[in-house]
């Protein structure tokens, strides 16, 4: 017979596990948890016994529901009347507004129409003038009939002229017949010498023209007639000669051979152009043909090498649209990419003097001018950035996909129960293992669950390690936010939110600790809703899951949860190529070596691998699963610790497996050399030890200081104080003060203006501490300004030799405060980096500002003595005569060290 959950069966009753676990007992039904199965006597017994309560409750429901109902209708009614009150005003403001325009607009028109009255007795005034003006001048004018005369006067010569010009025509046309005629009578009489026989024969042949001429011809025979009748022959005796002796009928041949030779000229352009014709029409036919066979030719190569592309972006591993891109770096000077582009400097140099950006060989060019001179030149390129220079990027055929296990990343606030649901999950009892409970490192294990494989990554819940959980996020699938039920959201909690965000990955929450007293899921889920994690049953995008880690209680469904996300997101990978993946976590051991593990998200990973894991690279000599156990190969998803690398690589890098040794090697050097020429190229920021020789080499010629104080008085005192000191050698320069404490935006403009940042009872936070570390740039702290003024003046003339250093040697948070018999208030500490010992002399800062300076009065580990407290433990300090700690503030030990002073 089927069983029913007890969890199931309070869903169903509408109740908590809690409820339904304490009436079971008062009925002394046997379930152990939420998870025991219940047999159907039993169901139908506490369906029987709990009717009542479920009616009662179903009964609070609905009153509840109807009180809600009814709150929303009044609500709504309040909100109908507000609207209609304001729908009210709304028309009467209208209202008014309509009538203001009305007036407005009635005073416009008779604004307007007094203007045309005036514009109209205007106009009428400078009628009447003109009126006036034309009667004055026709008055003073001469007489109409001298006008008319004269304008009939000009009219005859219009008319005399015409007449001589028309009697000149007609001279020379007289005279050119008259000369026409003249020629014609010489060339009559030439004829009567000839002879009657010629005058019969040209009577004839003029008939026969002219008959011919009456015949139908085309426009050719015409004017080859034309032609031959205006012919002149330089010697007509000659010709007449010739005729005679061919006989009476040359004219008739010289007729039909012209006829014939005419007829053959008009067929033979008939047939010429009807040939044309034809020609034209085959050719054209046949150029489309052609054409077509062409574009088919066109489309089957551009095909061939489209998946000759692909081939090749396969067995390079990269992207196909990266092959023809030009790759440059960022920040690659006018004469690399002229070599890159294969194109003279010049003319890139000209094209970036049209854009208004002139610049030399050797000078660096922004990603836009990069861009648009490539743009300009036709040719496609692609910047690579730094991060993306020790990258890898692939394509992989969808066809050799296959499906893979998720990888999963379990996030949260410190001490809300991570560690514990992986030892619950994969029951090997990590927290005990480690430092006061909390996680050091990035771990990743492996569990089975219903023949599926998962793989789990155990981030750092601390606020110490921010960029590791960072890292944790970016590699992950699916990340399992946990909040503790009795604690709620907490600052780490709404960081681990951020990263997985940031990184696009979907989240999972897992509500813990719900067995504890004073257990609230449901505030949890309401918390979380103001930073956009809203519950699948509220409508949202997010699963939750209520469990308890140490009482193994939800941890199957949660798990259940995990895999169906898993489907959702249909997650592949092809196995079948050479591996590539991240590190998540190196070392270095002592009878090992660089130890580094590694999670492989693409391809298998074999022993005798050659890989490059950011500016390292190996072999490797052997594999390690989660377990410990050796394996000789890792697919995707799969976690392993591998030995064998040259050097330790960092964590986050990502590593590639590489066929050729010698390949691999050149890249490792090749990314070692770059960042050693980076760090050498890092700019060398002045310091107070340095000042006395960059101001002898000429390389500064005045000292900018960033001054930070906790009161604005400090700020004016030592401001004053400085333009008194001799500045004829350097000059002091204030670039920014402030009063606060010292951050990382202090050090960022120290970086970019060559500045040493001053202190006066303010201390620099975690992170300006690491910037300014990282970028080089000095950070001075004082408590007295004489002693400010001092070191500046001895630094100005090379005699600053410090006989004292301050070494910081650990920071601690005050978590908690709590009374000590003998000793007073005692504050309860994390320590976040480094180690205090007893001995230490500690400062107490608050939000920046230092409240306390002085010795250590106690230490102790939880109930015992400690002589120093290591960076993750967690501890009791009392401070020597000072009672004022709150929680939030920060305990910096530090020491002084004595250095002996060299001339």
């Amino acid at each position: 017979m089927a069983k029913v959950r007890v969890s199931t069966l309070a869903k169903e009753f509408g109740m908590t596990s809690k409820e339904l676990m304490g009436h079971l007992a008062e009925m002394k039904i046997p379930a152990k948890s939420a998870s025991s199965a219940l047999e159907d006597a039993y169901v139908a017994m506490v369906r029987k016994q709990l009717a009542p309560v479920i009616a009662a409750r179903a009964q609070e429901v609905e009153a509840a529901k109807q009180a809600e109902e009814e709150a929303a209708a009044a609500e709504e009614a309040a909100r109908a009347a507000e609207a209609e009150r304001e729908r009210i005003a709304a028309e009467k403001a209208r209202e008014e507004e309509r009538r203001q325009f009305a007036a407005a607009q009635a005073a416009e028109e008779a604004a307007r129409a007094e203007a045309e009255a005036k514009k109209k007795a205007e106009q009428e005034r400078l009628a009447r003038e003109k009126e006036e003006a034309a009667r004055e001048a026709q008055r003073r004018a001469v007489p109409a009939s001298d006008s008319g005369s004269r304008f009939r006067s000009l009219l005859d010569q219009i008319a005399a002229q015409e007449t001589v010009l028309k009697e000149k025509k007609d001279a020379e046309d007289k005279a050119k017949a008259e000369r026409a005629a003249e020629r014609g009578n010489r060339r009559g009489g030439n004829n009567d010498r000839r002879g009657g026989r010629r005058n019969d024969r040209n009577g004839s042949d003029n008939s026969e023209r002219n008959g011919s001429e009456n015949r139908p011809h085309s426009h050719r025979t015409n004017a080859s007639n034309n032609v031959t009748a205006g012919m002149n022959f330089p010697n007509p005796d000659k010709q007449g000669k010739g005729k005679k002796r061919k006989g009476g009928h040359n004219n008739e041949e010289d007729h039909y051979s012209r006829m014939a030779r005419e007829a053959e000229e008009y067929s033979r352009e008939k047939v010429l152009e009807e040939a044309r014709a034809a020609v034209e029409e085959a050719s054209r036919e046949s150029t489309g043909r052609r054409k077509k066979r062409k574009e088919k030719r066109e489309r089957e190569a551009a095909k061939a090498q489209e998946e000759r592309k692909i081939e090749e972006a396969l067995a390079q591993g990269v992207n196909p649209e990266e092959l023809d891109a030009i790759k440059v770096s960022q920040g690659v000077t006018v004469q690399e990419l002229a070599e890159a582009l294969d194109v003279p400097a010049n003319d890139i140099i000209k094209r970036l003097f049209l854009l208004g950006t002139p610049l030399t060989m050797t000078q660096s060019m922004s990603d836009d001018l990069v861009e648009l001179v490539a743009d300009d030149l036709g040719r496609q390129i692609k910047i690579i950035t730094p991060e993306e220079e020790n990258s890898f990027s692939f394509y992989d055929d969808p066809a050799d996909l296959k499906p893979r296990a998720p990888v999963v990343t379990v996030m949260g606030h410190v001490d809300h129960g991570k560690t514990s649901l992986l030892d619950a999950i994969r029951h090997t009892g990590v927290a005990a293992g480690e430092a006061g409970g909390i996680t050091q490192a990035i771990g990743a294990s492996q569990v089975m669950i219903n023949d599926r494989k998962i793989t789990f990554i155990d981030t750092p819940g601390h606020a110490t390690f921010t960029a590791m959980r960072a890292r944790g996020a970016k590699v992950t699938d699916i990340v399992i936010l946990i909040v503790a039920a009795d604690d709620g959201v907490m600052p780490q909690t709404i960081e681990s939110i951020n990263h997985a965000k940031a990184a696009g990955v979907p989240i999972v929450v897992a509500v813990n600790k719900i067995d504890k007293p004073g257990a609230n899921p449901d505030r949890v889920r309401q918390e979380l809703t103001e930073y956009g994690i809203i519950p699948e049953e509220w409508g949202g995008q997010n699963m939750f899951v209520n469990i308890s880690a140490k009482q193994k209680i939800g941890i199957d469904d949660l798990l259940e949860t995990v895999l169906l996300q898993a489907d959702v997101l249909e997650l592949k990978a092809n196995p079948d190529t050479f591996a590539s993946g991240n590190v998540l976590e190196a070392k270095l051991d002592k009878g090992r070596g660089s130890v580094a593990t590694v999670l492989v998200t693409r391809g298998t990973l074999h022993v005798g691998d050659t890989l490059v894991a950011g500016l390292t690279y190996g072999r490797v000599r052997a594999m390690l699963d989660p377990k410990g156990n050796a394996v000789t190969e890792a697919g995707p998803s799969d976690a392993v610790e591998i030995l064998g690398l040259q050097s330790v690589p960092n964590a986050g890098d990502e590593f590639r497996v590489f066929e050729d040794e010698r390949e691999a090697r050149a890249l490792a050097d090749e990314r070692s050399l770059k960042a050693r020429i980076e760090e050498q190229s890092r700019v060398k920021h002045v310091t107070l030890e340095n000042l006395f020789e960059t101001i002898a080499d000429a390389e500064v010629k005045e000292l900018n200081l960033i001054i930070k104080a906790d009161v604005q008085g400090s700020i004016e005192a030592l401001q004053d104080s400085l333009d008194k000191m001799d500045q004829s050698e350097v000059r002091i320069n204030t670039i920014h003060s402030a009063v606060g404490a010292i951050n990382e935006t202090d050090v960022v403009l120290a970086d970019a203006s060559n500045a040493i940042i001053i202190g006066f009872g303010v201390r620099p936070d975690g992170k300006a501490r690491s910037a300014a570390e990282r970028e080089g740039v000095e950070i001075r702290c004082y408590d007295v300004i004489y002693k400010c003024l001092e070191e500046l003046d001895a630094a100005r003339i090379g005699m600053l030799k410090p006989t004292e250093v301050e070494v910081s040697t650990g920071t601690a948070t005050v978590l908690d405060t709590f009374k000590v018999p003998k000793v007073g208030i005692a504050a309860g500490v994390r320590v976040e980096e480094g180690e205090i010992a007893a001995t230490d002399s500690v400062r107490l800062v608050r939000d920046g500002i230092v409240v306390f300076n002085g010795k250590i009065a106690s230490m102790r580990h939880y109930k015992d003595e400690a002589k120093s407290l290591k960076s993750g433990s967690e501890g009791g300090i009392g401070l020597e005569n000072f009672q004022d700690i709150k929680p939030g503030d920060q305990i910096e030990g530090y020491r002084i060290d004595q250095v002996a002073r060299t001339e």
